[in-house]
């Protein structure tokens, strides 16, 4: 997994959801980024549940695909 050089992610930034129909909603600051169905959902599950803090939220920075270049300002 990627590192985060900066430490941008130390304030908890990004949240998910696991809802009852299978999907996961990946959220930053409280608001729906992306939505993972299907295999998708059920690989994130098992990487992100025995992860610590830091690392989850290294995981849903990547999952969300916009978060994971570190050259935006």
């Amino acid at each position: 997994m990627t590192e985060d050089a900066r430490g941008e992610l130390l304030d908890g930034r990004f949240d998910y959801r696991a809802l009852k129909d299978g999907r996961v909603i990946v959220s930053h600051y409280g608001r729906p980024v992306t939505t993972l169905a299907g295999k998708d959902a059920e690989r994130f599950l098992k990487r992100a549940g025995g992860l610590e803090d830091h690392a989850a939220q290294l995981l849903m920075a990547r999952v969300t695909g916009n978060f994971k270049r570190g050259n935006e300002r």
